[in-house]
């Protein structure tokens, strides 16, 4: 694979390139790590409407881990709903893309993460990489790759029942 190195503010994409392709198949790939950075933008501002718009109505979002409130699967506009509304009420974090990476209709975002579990008032920090694909401008698979243990460690009371 050759890729070619775009930079950002904040972030380095790498599009991911094969001497056959057509002359148009990196604009698609350019379009959907748009798509993706669109949705980065619309998670840091809570912008439910817009991510959303940005999800295909039938959206898989995987989130390994057990022992804390956002693993598992969720299915459709109405799984990415609960799982909003889940993580606000459960977490206060600010998350960082830094990396972008992307062949096809796949795009590899690398970054970091930091916040607190509000239950346990326990700080995290969550190096994380989301596997996303984005087919027809929307993104229809998302696949998270995070720091399970910190965010498990973080949600866990104390013996005593505090934090």
């Amino acid at each position: 694979m050759n890729a070619t190195s775009l930079q950002g503010p904040n972030a380095r994409d790498r599009i991911g390139r094969d001497p056959v392709e057509k002359e148009d198949f990196p604009m698609s790939i350019e379009k959907n790590v748009q798509v993706v950075k669109d949705f980065f933008a619309a998670i840091g501002r809570g912008d439910k409407e817009r991510l959303l718009a940005l999800a295909a109505e039938d959206i898989e979002w995987v989130i390994p881990g057990e022992d804390w409130p956002l693993a598992g699967t969720r299915h459709g506009h109405t799984g990415l709903a609960d799982l909003l509304e889940t993580a606000s009420r459960s977490m206060e974090t600010s998350t960082e893309p830094r990396e972008f990476v992307a062949q096809g209709d796949q795009v590899m975002v690398v970054g970091f993460a930091r916040g607190k579990i509000k239950a346990t008032n326990k700080a995290f920090e969550d190096d994380w990489v989301f596997a996303i694909t984005v087919r027809d401008g929307r993104l229809t698979h998302i696949r998270e790759y995070i720091d399970t243990q910190a965010l498990a460690q973080a949600s866990q009371m104390d013996v005593s029942g505090l934090a």
